[in-house]
């Protein structure tokens, strides 16, 4: 049970940093509308950079003291494994949980670099 409960602290604690990130990103590209081309180019850009940071997370996750993780305050400092397996515990857990976020922001990012090639190739001629 406590790698169900440090999972889906895991998860709240990746979601609430990417959906602040989100958020910046989007205010960003709706100020770039009336460039829709560059408004998606540098959407893609920024999810982009979004994922290069939660791939190096995930791989730094299993060296980092899970002590200091945001998933353990939000497990108020308990977690209920011997503390000989927490930090091996901890660390894959926050590992898997980086990697598959990254997963779905590169598909993000795919998404939106396809919109962004597919606006300036099929997009109106500019004179």
């Amino acid at each position: 049970m406590p790698m169900n409960r440090i999972q889906t602290y895991a998860d709240l604690s990746i979601r609430r940093g990417c959906g602040f990130a989100l958020l910046g990103i989007a205010t960003f590209m709706v100020g770039m509308a009336s460039d829709a081309v560059l408004a998606f180019r540098s959407g893609a850009m920024m999810v982009s950079l979004m994922l290069v940071v939660l791939l190096l997370k995930g791989f730094r996750a299993p060296r980092r003291n899970y002590k200091t993780t945001e998933a353990w305050i939000l497990m108020d400092k308990r977690h209920g494994l011997p503390e000989s397996r927490a930090q091996q515990v901890f660390g894959s857990v926050l590992r898997d949980r980086y990697l598959w976020h990254a997963e779905i922001v590169a598909l993000a990012a795919l998404g939106l670099w396809i919109i962004a090639f597919g606006l300036r190739a099929f997009g109106p001629v500019s004179a």
